[in-house]
């Protein structure tokens, strides 16, 4: 039993760092719309999603690091601590989409998230007819509420550091042609 407490433990925490991308995803999307030319914003946040993902990736992975700081980082210390070691593997994977010939196909990082999103709709079909379900199902409403803030945070960020850097560019190219 404490093993399943702790890997439906592993499983929120998880949830909590990609569940909510999915609907970000699908948001911006919308707003992107099927046959209508993607304006400037909207075209960058789209371009922009992977990187956000990625970022979500990171502060996972910091916080793999940071529950693992008081232990020893051997292989033997680390395994006692995970319980499903393939969605942590996989959780870890979302930095992949750092790199750019990952992240120019932003529908692989929606791919990645799915299966974080399953987990969630899995809870929500078992848990709707038991007893027990409705409080599952109010946890797992409020780690995927908490998951789209992150998201949506993380989002918030590279689109912050993305305009300043290219601000940044215009102003230095713009100071470079007027020295000319």
């Amino acid at each position: 039993m404490a093993n399943d407490l702790m890997s439906y433990l592993e499983r929120l925490e998880l949830m909590a760092f990609f569940a909510g991308y999915p609907l970000l995803y699908a948001i911006i999307q919308l707003m992107n719309g099927p046959g209508k030319k993607p304006t400037y914003v909207v075209g960058s946040l789209v371009k922009l999603l992977p990187f956000s993902y990625a970022l979500s990736g990171t502060l996972f992975i910091g916080m793999i690091v940071k529950d693992l700081y008081p232990y020893a980082y051997s292989w033997t210390s680390i395994a006692q601590r995970i319980y499903d070691p393939f969605l942590m593997v996989w959780g870890v994977f979302a930095v992949v989409f750092w790199i750019p010939a990952v992240n120019k196909r932003p529908v692989l990082s929606l791919l990645h998230s799915l299966v974080f999103f399953f987990f969630l709709g899995r809870d929500v079909y078992i848990r709707l007819t038991s007893s027990l379900g409705k409080e599952i199902i109010q946890n797992d409403m409020k780690i995927f509420t908490a998951s789209l803030l992150l998201n949506l945070l993380c989002l918030a960020l590279v689109v912050l550091v993305y305009y300043l850097l290219s601000y940044r560019s215009r102003l230095n190219s713009s100071k470079t042609a007027t020295k000319r």
